[in-house]
């Protein structure tokens, strides 16, 4: 397996390839001053540096099962992760930004942590409770008990809070495969943006509130697999606009979580070459 980081800058369409490593790379996060990527591979987390490209390990402490739901506070000062090395499943956890001691914040296992409100006080993630199979959508402001926004309507994924932190975006297979839905932060006016056959997964919306990118596999899918021909799509906010950026082999570890450059430019992911 070969993976290879790469950037797609929206106003020119233009590529670039930033690293092509052997193993699997997943998940690139973009940092708030944009000079460094977070990805992660074989349980750990890595820093890319833009002007030298390479992997350099970031010290995670006990968090050496860190799986690729993780991501950078708006502030840069503080890693976000999600790790299942205490054996119960995966919980999330936060620590200083150039690596430290991971501190849980997450109630219960499994949480899998996708993304932050703008101001960086509140998280938002999926779960399961009670010993339930179902995923619903979670906010959480840590310290305080976390909320639950879906209510079993199907599985959830990948939440995200949209630019101006009013709603966050998801995908769920209520009305019969992975579809991109939007709510409101706290759960109201749940809708689906729109109805295709692709199966779609991981919206997410850029930091300008210009547009959102989502990952489209192919029609049947179950889940979000690895080693796929799939599509990045980019469209406006309202789903409204739909193009297909990018194709390539990819699913799983591509587009899990934000992935936006600080101003909205461009957006980072991986291909993988099997």
């Amino acid at each position: 397996m070969r993976s290879i980081i790469e950037t797609y800058e929206v106003a020119s369409g233009r590529v670039r390839e930033v690293l092509a490593v052997d193993g699997r790379i997943e998940a690139p996060n973009w940092a708030p001053l944009g000079d460094w990527l977070l990805v992660n591979g074989e349980g750990r987390l890595f820093r890319v540096p833009l002007a030298k490209l390479a992997l350099e390990p970031v010290e995670t402490g006990a968090a050496v099962k860190c799986n690729n739901d993780h991501g950078i506070s708006p502030d840069g000062a503080t890693i976000i992760l999600s790790s299942h090395h205490e054996g119960e499943g995966s919980q999330v956890y936060v620590m200083p930004v150039f690596g430290g001691e991971p501190v849980k914040v997450s109630p219960e296992a499994p949480s899998w942590w996708h993304g932050v409100s703008p101001d960086g006080k509140v998280l938002t993630y999926v779960a399961a409770r009670g010993g339930a199979r179902v995923i619903d959508v979670y906010t959480l402001v840590p310290g305080q008990a976390e909320t639950r926004l879906t209510l079993g309507e199907g599985h959830c994924d990948g939440p995200e809070f949209s630019a101006d932190g009013s709603r966050i975006y998801y995908n769920c297979d209520r009305t019969g495969h992975a579809q991109i839905w939007v709510m409101n932060a706290d759960g109201s006016r749940q809708r689906q943006l729109f109805e295709d056959g692709f199966v779609n997964w991981f919206p997410h919306p850029s930091p300008d509130g210009r547009h959102l990118v989502y990952l489209a596999y192919p029609p049947g899918t179950t889940g979000h697999p690895a080693d796929l021909p799939v599509a990045l799509v980019l469209c406006d906010p309202e789903g409204a606009n739909r193009r297909r950026v990018r194709e390539f082999i990819g699913g799983q570890g591509t587009i899990n979580v934000p992935c936006w450059a600080p101003d909205g430019s461009a957006f980072a992911y991986v291909r993988y070459e099997p």
